[in-house]
């Protein structure tokens, strides 16, 4: 692939560009403890759910407590409990304590200079504009699309086609970027994109149209 190929490239944001200063398990073990509620779910239970609720919530409180009310009650416990750890981890969560991940900012930086470059996450607007806000290079994108609120969530293709339409922007010039192989890549394939995998050490499947180990390798022959 040479550089002529691409003009665009989409991120995912998540754990791609930026990660939390605190972790889910971190912040879901306090709100438990600040609700006084027995800790029957964990993180994993929580992330595995998201996206079930992501298009019928009107904020990520929202999302929250609904998702928190029926992981409690398919446990024993009451929904109100759930509700109750929800309205907690969202008082214990700072949206704004992110960092950029190893090789970020280097990398947005450099690739700004020559490509289009836009957001898509699956992430409320409220929450993901948060985090975005406080990292250096945030006005390097042109566009930010929120799937599962302006569009169905990855790895449906159409978050990537509505942000392909903002940007006048084709498929076959475009690469996405993202950490997670069941919504990055496979949502990218199913759109016509490439993809980046942002690898993990694990076996991946689908298979990613390329990998690399930190974002500043996007900016490195023979990446392109």
């Amino acid at each position: 692939m040479t550089d002529a190929d691409v003009d665009t490239v989409l991120f995912d944001l998540d754990d791609t560009l930026c990660r939390y200063e605190r972790s889910v398990d971190e912040v879901l073990s306090l709100a438990f403890d600040h609700a006084e509620v027995d800790p029957v779910f964990d993180a994993d239970d929580y992330v595995a759910s998201y996206d079930d609720y992501a298009e019928r919530a009107d904020s990520i409180d929202d999302l929250r407590r609904r998702c928190f009310a029926d992981l409690a009650a398919d446990r024993g416990l009451a929904a109100d409990d759930g509700r109750a750890v929800a309205d907690a981890y969202t008082e214990t969560r700072d949206q704004t304590a992110v960092e950029p991940l190893p090789g970020a900012t280097a990398a947005v930086d450099a690739l700004a200079a020559d490509h289009r470059l836009a957001i898509v996450t699956n992430g409320a607007p409220e929450m993901q504009t948060a985090k975005l806000g406080t990292l250096p290079f945030a006005d390097r994108f042109e566009h930010v699309v929120h799937a599962g609120y302006e569009a169905p969530a990855k790895p449906s293709p159409e978050p990537f086609h509505r942000v392909l339409d903002l940007l006048d922007a084709r498929a076959d010039r475009a690469v996405h970027v993202g950490n997670s192989l069941s919504s990055d890549v496979r949502g990218a394939h199913a759109a016509g994109l490439r993809s980046v995998w942002l690898a993990d050490g694990s076996t991946p499947e689908p298979t990613p149209t390329y990998a690399v180990e930190r974002l500043d390798e996007l900016v490195e022959p023979p990446w392109w």
